[in-house]
């Protein structure tokens, strides 16, 4: 029950990453907390397997930050994407 509290917060930070990170209008709202929740899901249950217990604080740490690492990376990866598409797309049509 306790991944639930993590990823709780990992969304939050998601939406509020979201919100930080620029070319906001190039990604849908939803794409960063999505991103960010299912990073932190898979890192907190590799953890829990590997026998981390409930009560480390890296557990926490490593899940939620870890969630927002990947979220960052790929949010900026996703924008920057889309950026080059959208200019190729605008050549291609002459606008």
């Amino acid at each position: 029950m306790y991944i639930l509290l993590a990823l709780i917060a990992a969304c939050a930070l998601g939406v509020a990453l979201h919100y930080l990170l620029p070319r906001r209008d190039l990604r849908g709202v939803a794409v960063t907390p999505a991103i960010t929740t299912a990073a932190a899901a898979a890192i907190y249950t590799i953890l829990q397997w590997s026998g981390v217990g409930e009560d480390v604080f890296w557990l926490w740490v490593a899940s939620i930050g870890g969630g927002i690492l990947i979220a960052l990376l790929a949010t900026l990866a996703l924008s920057a994407q889309r950026a080059r598409h959208d200019a190729a797309e605008k050549q291609a049509l002459g606008i």
